[in-house]
């Protein structure tokens, strides 16, 4: 008998679901938007903006064949209803602490399915990745060095998804302090962007 996720150690989740870059492909965008419609759909807190973050939301680089989505919701919404909600249509709750949650679909105790999420679920205006993303998006160089340095830890932590996390960090956050001097107070309020 498999064990449930559930019942594994962050060990064997890791041994499970190993860090694997691959190169950008173009079905990411669609999956996001199927599934951008599809959270619309059953979310009945009003969400303030569903975006596409992470690598895969960028044109050519390596990313995991991970799609994440950030979901912004205002400050009336109950977290714990849109949780509900979430693990009703799939998700699985990975991690919680006030004002984030994040989850996951797409894990089986097989391994990964044929499309994989990670939903980031946030208060209205706790979207940095958006101005990582848009900074590497308008910085193709800024993107480049980000991939080579991705490339570069990937093999040393496959079987460790916190270590690979915590070695990105500082680069990550210097380009988001960065992205926000550039970017600061110009969002346009929707998921197309900043306005320079």
């Amino acid at each position: 008998m498999t064990k449930r996720l559930e019942d594994m150690t962050l060990e064997e989740l890791w041994q499970l679901f190993p860090i694997s870059l691959v190169p950008h492909d173009e079905r990411w965008k669609d999956m996001f938007a199927r599934e951008r419609r599809r959270i619309a759909g059953f979310l009945t807190a009003r969400p303030v903006r569903i975006s596409h973050i992470g690598s895969t939301a960028l044109d050519g680089i390596y990313a995991k064949d991970i799609v994440d989505i950030l979901v912004e919701v205002p400050e009336d919404a109950s977290f714990e209803r849109c949780a509900g909600e979430l693990s009703r249509n799939g998700y699985i709750l990975m991690s919680a602490q006030q004002n984030r949650m994040s989850f996951n679909r797409g894990y089986t105790p097989e391994g990964f399915a044929e499309e994989v999420f990670h939903l980031h679920l946030r208060r209205t205006g706790d979207n940095d990745e958006l101005y990582f993303r848009d900074y590497l998006s308008l910085f193709p160089d800024c993107a480049k060095e980000y991939e080579k340095l991705k490339l570069s830890l990937c093999e040393e932590y496959r079987h460790d998804r916190d270590g690979y996390t915590s070695a990105k960090g500082d680069f990550v956050r210097a380009t988001t302090l960065k992205a926000r001097e550039l970017l600061g107070g110009k969002y346009d309020g929707t998921d197309e962007g900043f306005i320079l």
